[in-house]
């Protein structure tokens, strides 16, 4: 019997000869929510607290804990800024997630993590309101910084 070859280990791509740059990244995502739920939202009038607060604090804790939650992102010095905010649309509520810092690798995973735990935030925090709530379209806008430059949905698709 011939051995047979074991497939490859995952590894994390080694950044040692990279030169630190200026690195940003914008992510979006949204949740569908009755009209209901997004007034009270707006209003202040959900139970537990104010949602978008909440969710802001929680988008920034998520960036900050990315590279516990991803097994092969890089942890990162220091993020320079996290900036949460939110649209109100017609039954929903748009999320947008930018992250800043100087490094060897970019923050797209922080920025997306970011956007997806501000969007659960809100979702914990309206569910016995509507339970039915869909978080969706979580996706990159933009990044900056690195070889390759500036990459945007737009130019790229």
């Amino acid at each position: 019997m011939s051995p047979e070859r074991l497939r490859e280990p995952v590894r994390m791509v080694d950044v040692g000869d990279k030169l630190p740059t200026k690195r940003t990244a914008l992510a979006m995502g949204r949740i569908d929510v009755s009209p209901e739920v997004l007034r009270d939202v707006l209003e202040g009038r959900i139970g537990k607290g104010d949602v978008l607060a909440v969710a802001q604090v929680a988008g920034i804790m998520g960036a900050k804990l990315t590279p516990q939650l991803v097994p092969l992102c890089h942890t990162l010095p220091g993020l320079e800024g996290v900036d949460i905010r939110f649209e109100a649309g017609e039954g929903e509520i748009v999320v947008y997630a930018e992250v800043r810092c100087t490094g060897k690798t970019g923050v797209e995973m922080e920025a997306m993590v970011a956007c997806t735990v501000a969007l659960l935030a809100i979702y914990d925090m309206c569910k016995s309101r509507n339970p039915g709530m869909m978080i969706k379209e979580i996706k990159l806008l933009e990044k900056t910084g690195g070889k390759s430059g500036r990459w945007t949905r737009d130019e790229h698709g």
